[in-house]
């Protein structure tokens, strides 16, 4: 989250808590868990087979998710 404030330029984030996030589950139809656990994947069989990603890391992607929802809008 601190790297898409940061691509959206907004400095500070409000914490959630765990009401919030089980409100946020049931309108999403998810499970909490999905939402309140974080996983560091690493995508070892696209890497292995040779996919190249256009953006390796998550602040460059987030950057880029950015700059296309301001495109999208103008």
């Amino acid at each position: 989250m601190r790297a898409l404030r940061a691509a959206r330029g907004i400095p500070v984030g409000l914490p959630a808590t765990k009401w919030m996030a089980e409100i946020g589950a049931l309108v999403l139809r998810t499970d909490t868990e999905l939402l309140l656990k974080s996983r560091r994947v690493v995508p070892g069989r696209l890497l292995e087979a040779g996919f190249t990603f256009d953006h390796p890391g998550w602040p460059e992607a987030a950057g880029d998710l950015v700059r296309r929802v301001r495109d999208r809008r103008d």
